[in-house]
């Protein structure tokens, strides 16, 4: 919120001023979705990021849906308290998060994960735009089974907590 992204040495990594940005040895790569993508086929394989058509859908779906819907009700909503954004219709992203949450809840009633019997990216997308809901005055009680997905995703091997988790 500092405009560090857009720095002459941020924005000579990431001409676009975005954040995130990944650096893995020699490459360089934006934009959240790109960076699980990578992150799932050049280290976790098929686990994370099936190749098969169908599971690979599957889990692009979710991509989508967390530029999407998810980012445009509980991120839009985050940042009207948290940062100050006043440009952001605060009523509409209250009802975009409202039924992506209502959705999530209802897929989630049947399920362990968002797709298949394992965590896989579509999860890990979706997770820190649901789990900072709070922040944008959301409250996640209405959802018990976005409760328990939340807890179980904090669960995996090697998660790491950020503030407001």
């Amino acid at each position: 919120m500092n405009g560090e992204h857009k720095s002459p040495e941020y924005l000579a990594l990431n001409p676009f001023g975005q954040v995130p940005l990944l650096v893995d040895g020699d490459i360089k790569l934006a934009d959240a979705q790109a960076i699980l993508v990578y992150l799932a086929r050049q280290y976790g394989g098929d686990t994370w990021l099936p190749l098969d058509t169908l599971s690979l859908a599957k889990v692009v779906r979710w991509l989508s849906t967390t530029a999407g819907e998810v980012r445009q009700g509980l991120e839009h909503a985050r940042l009207y308290y948290m940062f100050g954004e006043t440009s952001i219709n605060i009523e509409r992203a209250h009802k975009k998060a409202e039924h992506i949450l209502t959705q999530l809840n209802q897929h989630l009633s049947t399920r362990t994960w968002l797709e298949f019997e394992r965590p896989t990216i579509a999860d890990i997308a979706v997770f820190p735009y649901v789990a900072l809901a709070r922040d944008g005055k959301i409250d996640l009680s209405l959802y018990p089974h976005v409760l328990a997905w939340i807890n179980r995703v904090k669960q995996l091997p090697c998660y790491i907590s950020m503030p407001g988790i």
